[in-house]
């Protein structure tokens, strides 16, 4: 393991929430992160897909955490602003998030991450997400 992905695993191991949903990091590269979460029952809605929220919250991370895969080793990114847009019911045995910069800057940086849902090797497109994050 290289120092930038050790760097982003102790990072990404203290967000209590990412181990809340059962997160895991799936692949750390400049400018690109992945990471897959069980649709468990506990983040289920109401009709039985994975809820929103555990495809926001994947989404975010993996895109802040590509983000901070283009920055000195000191900084931390939050995020300022992101959209997500849900394009098919998270139905599958897991989400797997993919993040990515598109734009890096000083200031703040553009990120997106598209969200899958897997089955076996089946996978589905089911959100889109875009935002910014800020060195912090």
């Amino acid at each position: 393991m290289n120092d930038l992905e050790s760097r982003i695993r102790a990072s990404f191991d203290r967000q209590s929430m990412m181990r809340t949903l059962g997160a895991r990091l799936e692949s750390v590269g400049p400018g690109q992160v992945a990471i897959a979460a069980p649709i468990l029952p506990g983040s289920l809605q109401q009709h039985g897909a994975g809820h929103a929220g555990l495809a926001f919250s994947i989404g975010d991370s993996a895109a802040g955490y590509a983000a901070l895969t283009l920055m000195p080793a000191e900084a931390e990114v939050m995020t300022v602003e992101m959209k997500i847009n849900l394009m098919s019911p998270a139905t599958g045995d897991r989400l797997v998030a993919e993040g990515r910069v598109i734009r890096p800057g000083r200031r703040i940086l553009v990120v997106a991450a598209n969200v899958w849902a897997e089955t076996g090797d089946r996978r589905k497109h089911v959100a889109m997400l875009q935002g910014t994050m800020i060195p912090v």
